[in-house]
């Protein structure tokens, strides 16, 4: 069992930054990976960056890479997600995912809003 708490979503305006943060607790062990996706109103979530465990790996969707940054410190059990150059398409509840592949788990977080105005 992993709880993910989401923090660091507000208002910008578009060309703003922001740096979203995901604290996770429980059986932090056994994550595999992790990400961050978001969801705008009326549209599907969809990842935005991804993470394996020792950092090795990191995926972006084409809409945001070169201007986000997913990192990870395992030490304080955090992943953060650094979004510069912020447009109004990157409006969006994002939610903080943990998966757990030698188990088939996955874990979310309530969200943090991301709103990115004109």
């Amino acid at each position: 069992q992993v709880q993910l708490v989401e923090s660091g979503g507000g208002s910008v305006q578009a060309g703003g930054s922001l740096r979203l943060s995901c604290v996770a607790s429980g059986s932090t062990f056994s994550i595999t990976r992790m990400g961050w996706y978001r969801q705008a109103p009326g549209k599907q979530r969809e990842l935005v960056a991804t993470i394996t465990s020792g950092g090795e790996t990191i995926n972006y969707a084409d809409s945001v890479k070169g201007r986000f940054t997913i990192s990870r410190d395992n030490a304080k059990n955090t992943v953060y997600l650094q979004m510069s150059s912020l447009k109004p398409e990157d409006t969006a509840v994002y939610y903080c995912n943990s998966e757990h592949g030698n188990y088939g788990l996955n874990y979310w977080g309530k969200g943090t809003l991301v709103t990115v105005s004109l």
